[in-house]
């Protein structure tokens, strides 16, 4: 017959850290900030450890009769004992040690929430009503977040953020140099510092602008300029195939009209410009999917992948109010708001930036003044929330070709506005000022 497990814990190490509230009430506070009543394995020692806080917060002295007293009105002091209290009083000679029992409490509390969480998933995996892919995402998920709560950190002193901030300083002394990807256009770089890690960033534009052309030579830029040329980047495309988005990148590199690629009227040179491109397009971690019916879930258990394999540096999304609704028939807004708040979630998990293709509402076109404003956004108010950068396109009046980008918000750099030269038979990009020089 086999024996009943007994989850890991360590009595001692609880019964040291209680012994030191009473040894020193000034720690009662310490403790509570890094532990949990339910990392305490003992059901004594939760209930003293109860009695403690209830005492901390109604700024009540701390000692053997006063946590009796608060025991018994609690109605559990019989279930401690008064010789157990005693012992437990008496246990830890010093407080010198503290931080290491509270250390060993909380190895002990996180092993026993692995054990929990992963008899879950062990028992979900039986439910017919769950796919295969919401059971590897929802299992991953609840790993996920007691690694997010081991690595949970403490405040950091001035000194040592001061130290960070330096660095970086240094870095932006110089326009050309990133603290975060390298998008490969100067002015964006110089008022983003580079797109940095955990943003989300929404790129709007009405249609025909070009957003999506952009969106692939940003993608073919950080590729290039970012980890020597190895960087990953994933793009879920919504609308076009992945045939399409590969034939604009073709046309950008080789510099060979969009049009004859595709109806094959290509003459030597422009082979060899297109073997040349596609030969450099190789070298590059470009990762493309086109399903037409995916979901935020879906999009992070896909990036989660690569990211563990080590091929994932940013991720474009081509747009935002294309990807499925998670809740059927629930308000378009709240459908956007969940989606919006989903993808900033998965750059935070993922740490890296995320940027998301979005539409401008046609109250644009009723103004006399075509710049977009952040209201224009479609279901403006969760996006504009979570964005940490929002970049508008449009079209200059009066002047061909020649695409403006506005900066609206931006959580960590500054605002600000930059022109582009659009060549659409390439779906090429570059910006005025680097033109003109040349």
């Amino acid at each position: 017959m086999n024996e009943a497990k007994i989850m890991p814990h360590n009595l001692d190490a609880e019964k040291s850290v209680l012994g030191a509230c009473f040894l020193d009430t000034r720690v009662v506070a310490t403790v509570r900030d890094k532990l949990e009543l339910n990392d305490f394995y003992d059901i004594k020692h939760k209930n003293i450890y109860k009695a403690l806080i209830l005492l901390l917060d109604e700024d009540q002295k701390i000692d053997f009769t006063t946590v009796s007293v608060k025991l018994a009105s609690l109605n559990v002091m019989k279930q401690v004992g008064v010789d157990y209290l005693s012992h437990v009083v008496d246990f830890t000679p010093t407080i010198t040690h503290l931080d290491a029992y509270i250390e060993v409490v909380k190895e002990y509390s996180l092993k026993r929430a692995m054990i929990e969480v992963t008899a879950k998933i062990h028992q979900d995996g039986f439910n017919p009503t769950i796919s295969t892919i919401d059971y590897v995402d929802y299992a991953e998920e609840l790993i996920l977040k007691l690694i997010r709560r081991r690595r949970a950190g403490e405040f950091l002193n001035i000194q040592e953020i001061l130290v960070e901030v330096r660095k970086k300083a240094e870095i932006r002394r110089s326009e050309t140099d990133v603290t975060g990807v390298d998008t490969g256009f100067g002015k964006l770089n110089f008022l983003t510092s580079g797109f940095q890690n955990e943003e989300l960033i929404i790129l709007a534009a009405r249609p025909g602008v070009g957003k999506s052309a952009f969106a692939m030579n940003l993608a073919l830029q950080i590729c290039k300029n970012n980890k020597d040329g190895k960087a990953g980047v994933a793009i879920f495309s919504l609308e076009m195939s992945n045939e399409q988005l590969v034939s604009r990148m073709l046309s950008a590199e080789s510099m060979v009209d969009n049009r004859l690629i595709k109806i094959g009227r290509l003459t030597p040179n422009d082979w060899h410009d297109i073997n040349a491109a596609s030969a450099a397009l190789n070298n590059y971690k470009l990762y493309f999917d086109d399903t037409a019916t995916v979901k935020v879930n879906d999009i992070r258990a896909k990036c989660r992948k690569l990211k563990q394999e080590g091929n994932l540096d940013f991720v474009i999304i081509d747009y935002l109010q294309l990807i499925t609704e998670s809740k059927p028939g629930v308000n378009r807004q709240e459908n956007v708001a969940e989606i919006s708040r989903g993808l900033k979630l998965m750059a935070r998990e993922l740490e890296i930036p995320v940027l998301a293709l979005s539409q401008l509402s046609r109250d644009i076109e009723k103004r006399g003044e075509k710049i977009p404003v952040l209201a224009d956004l479609r279901e403006s108010g969760a996006i504009e929330q979570d964005a940490d950068i929002v970049m508008f396109m449009y079209e200059v009046p009066d002047l061909e070709d020649i695409i403006e980008v506005s900066i609206a918000k931006n959580r960590q750099g500054q605002t600000g506005r930059f022109k582009l030269k659009f060549q659409k038979s390439q779906s090429k990009f570059n910006s005025v000022t680097e033109r003109d020089d040349d």
